[in-house]
């Protein structure tokens, strides 16, 4: 991997329509995760982890925090053309928009000849995992393939939420067919119980991937989609390749959460990734010192732990409190409070996710609930406790039964 030039690249212009209203504002890159990170901080941390030095994120949809968060916190020394640099669409190639994956790549075609890379790892920016791509860039120079594609195992039950690999039986690294969540699965030749599915994670040698994006953006029936073309086409040819997770070994990680990954695409499976996060042998780990996952470091104090005006002791079970949060005689449990939350006396938040800067006020109550920055619950009012209630307040609750509080929000007890 030293003697050839590696270039990473992060889409990470989604809009995210399933995370409304926490997209409301925000690309869904940069909507807050497990506190103190966005959501692009894993890939980014991976890539950098993996020993890349050259990364561009490739932004498009309402971009101005994703962009802010990158310039802010990913800053890398340029003594060695080391860089991670947020890029807008430049409309290099007439007045539109990026209209897909594969098309972001062939509008950014100029950054790809200016480092005159050998290979190129293209990444999505809205999943949480570990993983060492140097690992998956040797096998992919070893198999000889020109696309690898990143997988992980999953239950063939679940085949038809993702896109599935079928491996070539007789050479189970090579892709024989991709799917797009097939009703018929047929297993892996090893585990007849599991499928491959598409992590979203791609090592190209650059000047195929740059061939496949001519040609595709040539073709008027394409969608211009890097998992539903551009990899197509490598495996119609027979060049794609596969690299199960499996093989990937992280330092630091554990048996618990070694293969981790989730698609945090919907509102209960972000609300799940954190659960993941708060349990006593986390399913992620977020301490893993030898793996670290990178975001910004804020100019706060430490969290702070009270005694409300009356004496009274609060309590914090299971749950994650970011830096700048005061909890004053109030009870948390099984919740993920970002920086600079304030849980007031009495107030009870259990099973929640609170983004920076939310306030809970005295005997309010926050149940199930993820409550976007600044948002305000008034004294004794309450959040997640009865459905009819919060719909008709207009909030987003899912059929799981969580409720959804945009940005800013004040709640108010109904009288």
């Amino acid at each position: 991997m030293m003697t050839r030039k590696i270039f990473g690249i992060v889409l990470a212009g989604g809009e995210g329509k399933r995370l409304m209203p926490l997209t409301e504002d925000r690309a869904k890159p940069a909507v807050p995760f497990g506190g103190q990170y966005r959501l692009v901080d894993f890939a980014l941390s991976n890539l950098l982890n993996s020993g890349l030095r050259q990364i561009v994120v490739l932004t498009q949809y309402k971009s101005h925090s994703l962009d802010r968060h990158v310039s802010q916190t990913w800053r890398m020394s340029g003594l060695l053309n080391s860089y991670v640099a947020s890029v807008p669409a430049q409309q290099r190639l007439g007045k539109r928009w990026f209209s897909g994956s594969a098309d972001a790549i062939l509008q950014s075609l100029n950054l790809i000849y200016d480092e005159q890379p050998d290979i190129i790892v293209v990444v999505g920016a809205d999943h949480v995992y570990r993983m060492d791509f140097a690992q998956m860039i040797e096998a992919h120079i070893e198999s000889g393939a020109e696309a690898t594609v990143a997988a992980i195992r999953q239950p063939i039950e679940l085949a038809d939420q993702f896109g599935v690999i079928e491996v070539d039986p007789t050479h189970p690294t090579r892709i024989q067919q991709f799917l797009e969540k097939p009703k018929d699965p047929v297993g892996l030749p090893d585990s007849p119980d599991e499928v491959l599915a598409s992590m979203g994670n791609y090592v190209f040698n650059a000047d195929a991937l740059i061939d496949a994006v001519l040609r595709d953006g040539e073709l008027t029936s394409s969608s211009h989609d890097m998992g539903g073309d551009i990899i197509p086409a490598f495996v119609s040819q027979g060049t794609a390749g596969v690299y199960d997770l499996q093989r990937n070994e992280v330092p630091g990680s554990t048996d618990r959460d070694r293969y981790y990954w989730r698609d945090v695409g919907t509102i209960d499976s972000f609300f799940e990734a954190h659960q993941d996060l708060i349990s006593v042998l986390p399913v992620f780990n977020l301490y893993n010192r030898e793996w670290p996952i990178f975001s910004q470091q804020l100019n706060s104090p430490p969290a702070k732990f009270t005694r409300d005006a009356r004496g009274s002791l609060g309590t914090v079970i299971d749950s994650i409190v970011s830096l700048g949060s005061v909890i004053s005689g109030a009870h948390v449990e099984r919740s993920v409070l970002g920086p600079w939350a304030i849980v007031g006396s009495g107030a009870h938040v259990a099973d929640s996710i609170l983004f920076d800067r939310a306030r809970i006020e005295a005997g309010a109550t926050v149940q199930r609930a993820i409550l976007d920055k600044d948002v305000v619950v008034e004294e004794n009012a309450r959040v997640g406790v009865d459905r009819a209630e919060d719909i008709a307040r207009g909030y987003i609750v899912t059929d799981s039964d969580i409720t959804v509080v945009g940005k800013g929000s004040h709640v108010r007890a109904l009288s």
